[in-house]
């Protein structure tokens, strides 16, 4: 499965990408898009397909896709709330948007945030969403200056992804709005650096890899799902019950989302939900409780009967096992000092 990565670039040298990425147009200066001179694009793709490795604790959630590369931006957010790089211009996001459909992308991810509306973006989405491709985009990481609309995430058919800490807390500058479909991790994030190496970083610009990650798997688990069923399945299958705006439906549970039956209504036009087959332990837990229900029932029976013969074979024997026939109490038995009780009325 193919996800583009529509960003600054991926370093295709890195030992964990190397073979996953392929090269797609350039928009920023030509130098080619497997070039990454601030690291932004690199770490995103690592969220999503980095191959296992010997010695290193990061692996991408999606290790089986390709990254398609196309840079479009070198513009990244200090920590100081500013920006330092080369910003790129809407007409080349949306160039950057046709060309992954047009070379077989089945996910776009878009860690990349404009707070202004552009016609040649949004008609770019639009042509994306028509070819059936699931689109998926940061929401924003200034809160604290004013929580604007950030696009693409606001437009229709994307869906935007906020941050959560290791806490599952929202992550200070994640914005909230209507924009905002779920939160995925985008805090303490370990991914792949330029040119080697991991790194740390945070935001909802490496929240959203992990929504572009899970479609993929969906759309390779999957094949007949249609980006609109996806993108429900995503929603529906989300962790909810969780306090105060900017979660969207919940937090992403990319388990959840490809193991479980969601009944979710299908989009007007498309074809019902596919199938998803149950988790195979879920099976086994479920006959493993069975038999345990089974035996518990059994041993409550045999529990009773030997209580009915302890009970009423004394009493028969004291009767002579004649039925209905009322004997004398007998005398205290001599053992325990304890009175035996009649064969009928008796108080326990």
């Amino acid at each position: 499965m193919t996800v583009a990565v529509v960003d600054s670039g991926v370093d295709a040298r890195h030992p964990q990408l190397r073979g996953a990425v392929r090269a797609g147009p350039d928009q920023l200066d030509g130098g080619g898009s497997l070039v990454d001179c601030v690291g932004h694009g690199t770490g995103v793709a690592g969220i999503i397909a980095a191959r296992p490795a010997a010695g290193s604790p990061l692996q991408g959630l999606a290790p089986g896709a390709t990254i398609l590369a196309l840079r479009v931006s070198e513009l990244v957010e200090l920590e100081d709330g500013t920006t330092a790089g080369r910003r790129g211009s809407p007409a080349g996001v949306a160039a950057a948007i046709r060309a992954a459909v047009e070379r077989g992308a089945g996910v776009i991810n878009l860690s990349l945030v404009s707070y202004q509306d552009s016609a040649d973006v949004r008609e770019a989405v639009r042509f994306a969403v028509s070819r059936d491709v699931v689109l998926v985009a940061a929401a924003g990481n200034r809160f604290a200056e004013g929580n604007r609309t950030p696009f693409p995430a606001a437009y229709e058919g994307v869906i935007g992804v906020g941050a959560i800490g290791p806490d599952g807390q929202r992550v200070a500058g994640s914005q909230t709005g209507p924009f905002v479909d779920l939160v995925a991790p985008g805090a303490q994030i370990v991914t792949t650096a330029t040119p080697q190496g991991l790194m740390t970083v945070e935001g909802t610009s490496f929240a959203a890899p992990y929504v572009a990650a899970t479609a993929a798997l969906l759309r390779q688990y999957q094949p007949g799902m249609t980006a609109p069923q996806i993108a429900a399945r995503l929603v529906a299958t989300a962790d909810g019950g969780v306090a105060g705006p900017g979660f969207g439906a919940g937090v992403l549970n990319p388990y959840r989302a490809l193991t479980e039956e969601t009944g979710a209504a299908p989009e007007p036009g498309g074809q019902a939900l596919a199938p998803v087959a149950q988790d195979p332990r879920a099976a086994a837990r479920a006959e493993a409780q069975s038999r345990t229900l089974a035996l518990s029932g059994l041993g409550v029976g045999l529990a009773a009967l030997m209580l009915l013969i302890a009970v009423v074979g004394p009493r028969g024997r004291r009767r002579g096992w004649r039925p209905g026939v009322q004997r004398q109490p007998e005398p205290p038995d001599a053992t325990s000092g304890d009175r035996a009780a009649p064969a009928f009325g008796s108080r326990h």
